[in-house]
């Protein structure tokens, strides 16, 4: 089998699974990402957040994105062949994310179709769910990627 950076789109076959690493974040990484991008006061403020509508400071639903695309980044698949995405489809938030919650990235193939126009690549659907340190469902998206094949 090839190593995960060596993939082509024909190693993406459905039902391929992808698993990441998994990330912590602290509550500065919070604050600080929400101060400069999502400053809604259950994202940056402690005092606000404990009697807000969460019980408590929660990250931002687009930290947890950036940190989903770049644990998915780390495991390599995307080194060799990737050529980008047209989009992202069905983003969901089920459960807040909090300090000190460990994040790790499973994803797992869908679709797999050759480029009608192009035959030096194809597109592959990921279903990508994203879980804390207990497997709780905390977000799913499905991403539409471009792979060039294989030499």
């Amino acid at each position: 089998m090839a190593q995960e950076k060596d993939l082509y789109f024909e190693d993406f076959t459905v039902g391929r699974k992808i698993v990441s690493s998994g990330m912590t974040l602290t509550e500065s990484q919070i604050l600080d990402f929400a101060i400069a991008w999502d400053p809604q006061p259950f994202h940056i403020d402690v005092e606000a957040a404990n009697s807000g509508p969460y019980d408590g400071l929660i990250s931002s639903g687009f930290h947890t994105m950036c940190v989903a695309f770049r644990l998915i980044h780390a495991t390599g698949y995307l080194e060799v062949a990737s050529m980008g995405s047209p989009g992202i489809d069905e983003l969901r938030w089920m459960l807040a994310v909090r300090p000190n919650d460990t994040l790790k990235v499973v994803g797992e193939v869908l679709e797999q179709k050759p480029s009608s126009s192009k035959p030096d690549r194809g597109m592959a659907r990921i279903k990508y769910t994203v879980t804390n340190q207990v497997d709780d469902d905390v977000m799913s998206f499905i991403t539409i990627h471009i792979f060039r094949k294989r030499p």
